[in-house]
């Protein structure tokens, strides 16, 4: 049985995965997922993860081209928080950084640009739950050279995209079945990481 406080956001993640699992076949889901990675990279707060997910499990034929464009679409997004931090930081990419409540890692954040951790934190931000708009947003804040940004934010969110992508399209089915029977569990491991993310961010 679903706990209380989750009964909500559970009911949230249904209905998307519901509405994905819909469109799956038509053009729309593509579509979606694309765009989603794309504003997730600068300020959206949900990953495009569940949709990627959703779409190779409902058509495993769809994996490479959904790992694309996941891909494509989350780069985009990536230069987009790079832009936002380089030139609209005051307007818009403070904002979005109070959003979070990143502002008192911030400093943090300067000095791992400068320093030598600065593409392991990129890196590590592109591939796992750790917020990727505070990542870019604060790369282009602090400076960081564009080429070694687009390099690693590439390497990190194909990396991640086309693993998510690669594995459906070889246990499409199986894992499809897996998630509905344990669907709950699921949507409650989805929030742990999501939550954990910004936990991670703050524990820096």
């Amino acid at each position: 049985m679903t706990p209380a406080f989750l009964v909500a956001p559970r009911r949230w993640i249904r209905s998307l995965y519901d509405w994905t699992m819909h469109w799956a076949d038509t053009p729309w889901a593509l579509s979606a997922l694309f765009l989603i990675a794309l504003v997730e990279s600068s300020f959206f707060p949900i990953p495009p993860d569940v949709l990627l997910i959703a779409i190779v499990a409902a058509n495993t034929r769809r994996w490479l081209v959904a790992g694309l464009l996941c891909t494509a679409g989350s780069l985009l997004g990536a230069m987009l928080g790079y832009y936002i931090g380089a030139a609209l930081m005051a307007t818009v990419g403070q904002p979005i950084v109070d959003f979070y409540g990143a502002q008192a890692r911030m400093d943090q954040l300067g000095e791992i640009y400068r320093g030598a951790w600065g593409l392991w934190f990129l890196a590590a931000a592109a591939f796992t739950p750790i917020p990727y708009k505070v990542a870019t947003i604060s790369a282009g804040a602090f400076g960081m050279p564009v080429v070694p940004f687009l390099v690693i934010s590439t390497v990190g969110r194909a990396g991640r995209f086309f693993l998510v992508a690669a594995l459906l399209r070889m246990f499409g089915a199986p894992i499809r079945a897996f998630l509905e029977k344990h669907f709950d569990t699921m949507a409650i491991l989805f929030l742990a990481l999501l939550v954990g993310g910004f936990v991670a961010l703050r524990f820096l």
